[in-house]
């Protein structure tokens, strides 16, 4: 079992996405640490054909699905793609590969040289992303997304409750996420087999998995928390990448503080494979807000 790994949970939409972000590995990975890709098995010819066969391991959906005997293979199929993508990023610690893993998002790109050290400590405890995102929070505010910050702050406090905390809301987000498999093993051991649940039934839209890992790290303590901000730059939404570009941020800038970038893919769709299944009235009703979005980062 190794200590530490780079992995991704892709799908076929994302492949180009994917690609962008093995190349930037595969620049920057300076202690070349293993890069594990996983997605469903009908995916792996049009994967080798589109993102090519070198520079990464990969491995089924469906194996990480099987790694888990209270799983079932039916809820998975079933489940819409967005829900399992998560559950299964989560359950990857299962196949017994490593202790540790940096869990990234197909629109993650690194911007400059990482290694090992920039996850884990000399002890081999891993790093945990934990901050308050107040950042973000205040920036919505600032520019009338209220409504943005008040979802993520609800639905921090819906985990929390989960999990009987009180206190202020901790985020383990935004992506690429450290995440250890004593974390994650501690949930299953102390909260899911005692409830006679598994992650796939805890997780929802309403409970997200990232929130969940930190409130399970806070409740049991499977491991010493060492907390660091974000490592990535993550514009969650075009209007903040509109106002922070027109602030002169730059990826040249941005390497000072942060290890890559993170376009979120729902905004970014010229990378997504195949045709878009939305109607031209509502590709031209999208592009018009993106436009006014834009305008609107000048005032």
């Amino acid at each position: 079992m190794k200590d530490f790994v780079l992995y991704c949970k892709s799908y076929r939409n994302d492949f180009l996405r994917l690609k962008r972000l093995l190349s930037s590995i595969e620049k920057f990975n300076v202690d070349r640490m293993p890069f594990y890709i996983s997605t469903p098995k009908s995916d792996r010819d049009i994967l080798s054909e589109i993102v090519g066969e070198d520079g990464y391991i990969w491995v089924a959906d469906e194996d990480i699905v099987a790694s888990n005997p209270r799983a079932s293979i039916q809820k998975y199929e079933a489940m819409s793609g967005g829900l399992s993508q998560a559950i299964i990023k989560s359950e990857f610690w299962r196949l017994g590969l490593t202790q540790n893993y940096l869990c990234l998002d197909s629109d993650c790109v690194f911007i400059r040289p990482f290694q090992k050290s920039d996850f884990i400590a000399k002890d081999g405890t891993p790093f945990t992303v934990l901050h308050q995102n107040k950042e973000y929070f205040q920036l919505a505010n600032n520019r009338g997304e209220a409504k943005a910050a008040a979802n993520l702050r609800a639905e921090a406090k819906r985990v929390q409750t989960l999990f009987e905390r009180s206190g202020p809301e901790f985020y383990c987000a935004p992506a690429p996420f450290i995440w250890s498999a004593k974390v994650w093993e501690s949930l299953d051991r102390e909260y899911l087999v005692p409830n006679g649940i598994s992650l796939w039934d805890m997780v929802t839209p309403d409970y997200p998995e990232t929130l969940i890992y930190g409130e399970a790290l806070l409740k049991y303590h499977a491991i010493p928390l060492l907390a660091i901000e974000p490592l990535f730059r993550v514009y969650h939404y075009d209007w903040q990448y509109f106002i922070m570009k027109r602030l002169g941020e730059t990826e040249d800038k941005l390497k000072l503080n942060y290890l890559g970038v993170l376009y979120q893919s729902n905004w970014e769709s010229n990378l997504s494979l195949g045709a878009s299944s939305k109607s031209l009235p509502s590709r031209l009703l999208k592009s018009v807000k993106k436009t006014l979005r834009f305008l609107q980062s000048y005032i």
